[in-house]
């Protein structure tokens, strides 16, 4: 039960914190305490006026800690939805004012790649929406001159999205120099920070970023919750309709409990960023460290040695570990027998038998893309872990490695 203060996630050998972080004890707190007296933000009676009050001071905390107006943001049901109402709804807008490119790079979380392709297989005789996709580099970064000629093209581009940071190898883009140059050519700009927030510093406030998606789940917060920051001229068109919540961008009685949580959660993770960014590094270096040691032909993909700084080119938290020889799937299953949960990749890819699109759009080669894990990091993450998880690889690795040669 949510009020029981279950410890089962902080105990275990847990590296999918990339998926899902587990529940902090102040977002709990926050929510149990007000379980019991929980009503309908948009009724107007003193139970409907307590809930909004809940609703709108959870936004203001939220706006302040991201660089954002409250007016700025709008509560979602996760990243995922985040994602779809600022492409789809920026997309739909603006092809109706005749601009059809679509610029996107080529290593995008699945909530932008699929909406991005609905959108351009959807009435393309109306709408006709293109897809541009950007290249990226060995380490998973775009290259900001190869933009800059895509944006300033005569079809101008009717937005560019690109993520904050990679949610397989952590791999940071340049967020800060994506929105100059959008800003220069005048096209709206989305981010997808679902994997950034906490992580890495993010200021909404910057000029050229038009919205941004954030998920609860990802610092702590409860599930099904998550924000869109949409400034107050995007031309956005709601995907939901039936009621006028959140600037008539998304219908629906708000989720009070998951929203308080979710602001208790990043106020937390926020005032400990500094010192969880230095503890994850010492972490993530002792991690890499010993995976050369135990199994000496393992391949990191993306930036090999994060920092503590702001120039950091990767996340501190996410290692993309390939071990050549291996399927990834059968690392994975050996692993969890070992009370260790690892993950091939993006958990809304779990069970599709294909390499990573990510990884391949880095130039990593099939075999090695399939032989790889991630391995991630966060809250609850202790050195012991790291200890167990690198004293049962060999074991795992020998056998996966006889297992593709049966």
């Amino acid at each position: 039960m949510l009020c029981e203060s279950p410890e089962l996630l902080a105990e275990a050998s847990y590296f999918d914190h990339a998926a899902i972080t587990p529940l902090r004890e102040e977002a709990r707190t926050a929510m149990c305490e007000l379980a019991g007296d929980m009503g309908n933000p948009s009724s107007v009676h003193s139970v409907g006026r307590r809930a909004r009050c809940h609703v709108e001071e959870a936004r203001e905390s939220i706006a302040e800690l991201l660089g954002a107006r409250p007016s700025e943001v709008i509560f979602v049901a996760s990243g995922t939805e985040a994602d779809n109402l600022a492409l789809k709804g920026m997309a739909l807008a603006r092809a109706e004012q005749g601009y059809r490119r679509l610029l996107l790079s080529a290593v995008e979380h699945h909530s932008v790649t699929d909406a991005a392709t609905w959108l351009a297989s959807y009435r393309h005789d109306v709408f006709g929406v293109d897809l541009d996709v950007l290249p990226v580099d060995q380490a998973g970064r775009v290259e900001l001159s190869a933009v800059r000629e895509r944006l300033h093209q005569s079809d101008i581009p009717l937005l560019i999205t690109v993520m904050a940071a990679n949610n397989e190898v952590g791999t940071v883009q340049p967020v800060a120099e994506l929105a100059d140059a959008a800003a220069a050519a005048g096209v709206p700009f989305h981010v997808d920070a679902v994997q950034a927030v906490t992580h890495m510093q993010l200021d909404f406030s910057h000029p050229g970023i038009t919205t941004m998606s954030v998920a609860s789940q990802k610092f702590g917060g409860p599930t099904g919750i998550g924000v869109l920051l949409a400034r107050r001229d995007a031309p956005l068109v709601p995907l939901f309709h039936g009621g006028g919540q959140e600037r008539g961008l998304r219908a629906g009685t708000q989720n009070v409990l998951g929203i308080v949580g979710m602001a208790a959660a990043l106020q937390v993770a926020v005032a400990r960023q500094a010192d969880e960014t230095a503890r994850l590094v010492a972490l993530r270096h002792k991690l890499i460290t010993g995976l050369h040691k135990v199994c000496d032909d393992v391949i990191i993909n993306g930036p090999e040695k994060a920092t503590e700084g702001a120039d950091s080119p990767v996340l501190p938290g996410i290692v993309s570990a390939s071990f050549p020889g291996c399927e990834g799937d059968a690392l994975l299953m050996l692993l969890d027998g070992k009370g260790i949960s690892v993950s091939l990749g993006a958990a809304c890819t779990a069970g599709v038998a294909h390499a990573s699109e990510v990884l391949l759009a880095m130039g990593v080669p099939e075999p090695q893309a399939r032989g790889t894990l991630r391995l991630s990091m966060g809250h609850t993450t202790t050195p012991q872990h790291v200890d167990d998880l690198l004293q049962a690889l060999p074991e795992a690795v020998e056998r996966a490695r006889l297992a593709g040669l049966a």
